[in-house]
């Protein structure tokens, strides 16, 4: 039972309640895929294809990606398509996926960027009283490192979920998975020092007429709730006034964080629990960091090395 490009983009707004409703996945997780579907149909139109979709057409598509996409943009790609049949064959309205003939591109291995324990301590010593955000940006800075979060899980914290007498954070992951990791001494001063000034927030909002945001931990200049982007841009100002900047994003302190850990002797599957992974696998990158320096502790401390 094929199906033709136009019921698959009248499809597509179901697909995307699915992907939220029942898969429990972000917003922006549903919009990239909606986005690479509609990729997809815009290159069938070029194409001049307007019947069934077949494992053909779909093989046409991801060679006409190759060109001009990198390996994990195209994986990527095929991976919303993939879904998308998938989520077809789960309602009933195809029994087979075009899909699953066509091979996913050969990824290229990225080794995650990390910085070393100095470089961290570094950089969280960045603000400074010349900065009007400094309390903010550095109770920011402590939580990604202190805890290992992505910058998405950072700005959608809530105040409920602090448990500053069990040094504790609820965290809600991807796919809505909530996960307790704990935060250092460190990170809950910086958040008490920075809170005077949150409150400072709230109440100009109020007095500006505006509904006042009492849930999130981290504030914008106008009271609301701070985004990924300014998240990101402070990283890298702080970054850049440290002298690392081309190695820094908020995601560079959560590969520190798991790096560190597994340095100091922490088991795999800990690190697995703290990061929110599914899969012991994707954990599992980190060890090849922990080995590369173990080996380079070994080079230069071993006397018989032969690299002393």
């Amino acid at each position: 039972m094929p199906i033709t490009i136009a019921e698959c983009t009248a499809l597509l707004p179901n697909f995307s309640k699915w992907l939220e409703v029942e898969k429990g996945y972000s917003q922006n997780t549903v919009i990239s895929y909606g986005l690479d579907l509609a990729d997809f149909t815009d290159f069938t139109k070029s194409a001049g294809r307007t019947g069934a979709i077949d494992s053909y057409l779909v093989r046409a598509y991801v060679y006409s990606l190759g060109s001009k996409n990198k390996s994990s943009s195209v994986a990527r790609k095929l991976s919303a398509l993939r879904t998308f049949f998938r989520y077809l064959i789960r309602v009933g309205i195809v029994t087979h996926d075009p899909v699953s003939l066509v091979s996913m591109p050969k990824q290229e291995k990225h080794m995650p960027v990390f910085l070393t324990v100095d470089e961290v301590f570094t950089l969280l010593e960045m603000p400074d009283h010349n900065d009007t955000f400094a309390a903010r940006d550095r109770a920011l800075l402590e939580i990604l490192y202190s805890t290992g979060l992505r910058v998405a899980e950072l700005v959608n914290l809530d105040m409920e979920r602090l448990d500053f007498d069990g040094g504790m954070v609820r965290v809600v992951g991807k796919g809505k998975r909530e996960r307790v990791v704990p935060v250092g001494n460190p990170a809950l001063e910086s958040l008490r020092s920075y809170f005077p000034q949150r409150d400072r927030l709230i109440q100009e909002r109020a007095a500006r007429g505006h509904q006042p945001e009492k849930n999130a931990v981290f504030l914008n200049s106008r009271g609301t709730r701070i985004t990924t982007r300014s998240v990101e841009r402070s990283v890298k100002m702080y970054a850049q006034r440290a002298g690392i900047a081309a190695r820094v994003t908020p995601h560079a302190l959560r590969h520190s964080f798991a790096t560190h850990l597994l340095e100091m002797g922490a088991d795999l599957r800990i690190v697995q629990e703290l990061l929110g992974h599914v899969s012991l696998s994707t954990t599992q990158k980190y060890t090849h960091l922990n080995m590369d320096h173990l080996t380079k502790v070994y080079d230069k401390a071993h006397p018989m090395s032969g690299k002393n």
